[in-house]
């Protein structure tokens, strides 16, 4: 018997319309007509300006990267200094000072004054007031290491990788015991970096009314001493490795709230959620896991709430309006390089809290949703 395959599919107008426009920015003679005709001029430099800059990208980030190095806007912090001042202080010859100071000049990190001097400029500014982001470009040594060979990455041919090994849980979901050493850097690297997002995510988070919160995968304590110091009356938890759980039960100790978050040493995977908490919070930690795990994870939350408890869930996201490049091509190739999780959108998490056995699942709205976007949902 003969196979009939479909019908042929006609293309509708818009995919005509799109192929014609496709064919006529791709002809060279189109580009440079635009290019000097009045109406479309403006359009086609910036196309153009935007296109260098996905070929400059990673030059781009190098240049920041050694602003950081050398502790540049450490060293402006207190107020403009000349080229030669710079210069030696960075140990520098002064010609590739400049080369430096003109190409952080250039991405707005700094700027240069009428009387020839360097100033911090607001970018700068900014990466001082957060140290935790200067710690993420220190560690981006690890992601360019990785995306060497992208292709090789997307095809699964690059071999082992430095972030696999740098994140314990990394591994496909082993249960195997973490050596205490391993967890110091990247525990340390999530408590700094949590800062950022922990006083949007309880903006947002309703807790009145809660008892007690337990946040799996807290890492350090970071979100939880936030929550300690907004809800003196909510009894507190942490869930996460026990190497981990020990570090955060000396670092809440320090800060004097030992007495009031019990740390939990153990995986979502070495067996049921405990008990008790009427809500649970996940900050940034289901798109570090592939969609079986994180299954695992929101059905193991369901049964260790309530009736009426509340999940959170905070993260970036796929497809935050004005923001799609942080989810989908930063965070999609972040972890694909650590081996574990995906970006995932409000709607597909939304979905799996559904299969999980969840409702009432809404998003809240965060202060900076580029850094974490909120959904809650109730059991």
């Amino acid at each position: 018997m003969t196979e009939v395959g479909p019908a042929p599919r006609h293309p509708g107008w818009r995919e005509r319309w799109l192929a014609l426009r496709n064919r006529l920015v791709a002809s060279p003679g189109f580009q440079r007509w635009a290019a000097g005709f009045p109406l479309t001029r403006r359009i086609a430099r910036r196309n153009t300006r935007a296109l260098f800059d996905l070929c400059a990208g990673f030059v781009y980030a190098q240049v920041l990267f050694a602003c950081v190095r050398f502790d540049l806007f450490g060293l402006l912090r207190d107020g403009p200094l000349s080229l030669g001042t710079i210069a030696r202080r960075l140990g520098l010859p002064p010609d590739r000072g400049l080369t430096l100071l003109r190409a952080a000049a250039s991405l707005n990190l700094i700027r240069r004054l009428p009387d020839g001097r360097f100033a911090l400029a607001d970018l700068g500014a900014a990466l001082i007031g957060n140290p935790s982001i200067a710690l993420m470009i220190e560690h981006h040594a690890m992601l360019y290491a990785d995306l060497a060979d992208p292709v090789a990455l997307l095809r699964g041919e690059a071999g082992p990788t430095r972030l696999a090994s740098y994140w314990p849980y990394a591994d496909g979901g082993s249960t195997a015991p973490v050596d205490p050493e391993s967890v110091a850097a990247y525990s340390g690297l999530m408590a700094a970096s949590q800062a950022l997002i922990a006083a949007d995510v309880l903006d947002a988070l309703p807790l009145a009314g809660r008892t007690c919160l337990m946040d799996v995968g807290g890492g350090e304590g970071v979100f939880l001493a936030h929550a300690a110091r907004r809800h003196p009356d909510l009894a507190l938890r942490l869930l996460d490795l026990p190497p981990v759980a020990e570090r955060a039960g000396t670092r809440l100790a320090a800060e004097g709230l030992g007495e009031r978050v019990c740390c939990l040493g153990q995986t979502f995977l070495d067996g049921p959620l405990p008990p008790g908490a009427d809500v649970i919070t996940l900050v940034r930690v289901v798109h570090d896991h592939d969609d079986a795990s994180a299954m695992a994870l929101l059905r193991a939350a369901h049964a260790a709430l309530p009736p009426g408890g509340l999940l959170a869930i905070a993260e970036p996201f796929a497809g935050t309006a004005g923001a799609e490049p942080v989810g989908d091509a930063y965070f999609g190739f972040y972890l694909l390089a650590m081996g574990s999780g995906r970006p995932r959108s409000a709607s597909e998490l939304s979905e799996m809290l559904a299969q999980a056995g969840f409702s009432g699942i809404r998003e809240r709205q965060t202060r900076r949703p580029l850094l974490a976007r909120l959904l809650t949902a109730g059991r």
